[in-house]
């Protein structure tokens, strides 16, 4: 298959930039309160002025991976943080990520391996013996 031309390829990267910021400005909107609906690839095509399909394709084909992937490693990353955070529950958490309880677990599982609920607690135990083998040293 014969390489794409430099401005083809140059146009690639510039829409999976865009992309990939517009996909973490939308999160950031989620967690600050003022979007409280997850956009889905069509909504993010229409703020880059691009057709869906188009988008979706360039991005798979400029990163090896789909659209989605995106969305769900930096839902991912934000899941993760919160639950360092003890005073923030499972539910909350879901609900400022904007997903049931339910489907919370499934997807954090899916990525995670384990609940959220036991990601928490392996993390905390993680804490506990760094902290009581920092004392021991002391």
């Amino acid at each position: 298959m014969p390489a794409l031309p430099k401005k083809y390829q140059s146009r690639k990267a510039e829409i999976t930039a865009s992309f990939i910021e517009a996909v973490n400005q939308h999160i950031d909107q989620i967690l600050d309160g003022s979007v409280d609906r997850m956009y889905h690839i069509k909504d993010i095509a229409g703020l880059l002025f691009i057709h869906p399909v188009h988008l979706s394709n360039t991005i798979k084909l400029h990163t090896n991976h789909a659209p989605c992937y995106f969305f769900e490693m930096r839902l991912m990353e934000e899941a993760r943080k919160m639950l360092q955070n003890p005073q923030l529950t499972i539910t909350d958490i879901a609900a400022r990520l904007t997903f049931d309880n339910s489907n919370f677990t499934k997807f954090f599982k899916r990525f995670e391996g384990v609940t959220p609920s036991q990601y928490r607690q392996q993390r905390t135990t993680i804490f506990a013996e760094g902290a009581e083998s920092v004392k021991q040293k002391a």
